[in-house]
């Protein structure tokens, strides 16, 4: 399991796009997540899985509150990651207004979720190999703080601990 002071694993995500711009075309784009990490602090949250309970209701739309919090820690991204198509992830983007604030990174095959160990095993209720719930504090693809979640819960990979870390951090 990916711990602190790990390096990212060196998979890529895809991140659906709608609108053309820096580099990005209309449509699923690769995201190289070593490159994309390069030179940035991340905030970097992954759950179980798009338009979820807690998922929408809760853990995006803390990071999405906390933006301008989170930019002034040092933040540069923050980055949503969730065993999905890219193209769920362009829809739970729209449904819960990320645009400019929250990257919501695909991680269809669960390449991410196994190279960081990270893995929950829904298989018994239809879902498949997902990724569990966690968050992580990233600078220059080095993983900085980490806070994966028990069984069902959701007390520590929120936007306010990741805050927290962020400005210790700085």
């Amino acid at each position: 399991m990916i711990q602190v002071g790990d390096t990212l694993p060196d998979v890529t995500l895809l991140e659906y796009c709608e609108t053309e711009g820096n580099g990005c075309s209309i449509g699923p784009n690769p995201v190289p997540v070593r490159a994309a990490a390069a030179g940035k602090t991340i905030a970097l949250f992954a759950v179980p899985g798009a338009f979820t309970p807690t998922c929408s209701a809760k853990h995006v739309p803390g990071y999405i509150e906390r933006y301008d919090e989170l930019r002034a820690a040092g933040v540069d991204e923050i980055w949503c990651v969730s065993v999905n198509d890219a193209f769920v992830m362009g829809a739970w983007a729209r449904d819960q207004g990320t645009a400019g604030k929250v990257r919501m990174l695909a991680d269809g095959s669960a390449q991410f979720a196994q190279a960081t160990g990270l893995t929950l095993d829904l298989t018994a209720r239809g879902l498949g190999l997902r990724s569990n719930r966690y968050s992580m504090l990233v600078q220059d693809g080095v993983v900085k703080a980490l806070n994966i979640e028990g069984p069902g819960q959701f007390e520590v990979s929120d936007a306010d601990t990741l805050l927290a870390q962020a400005r210790q951090l700085r």
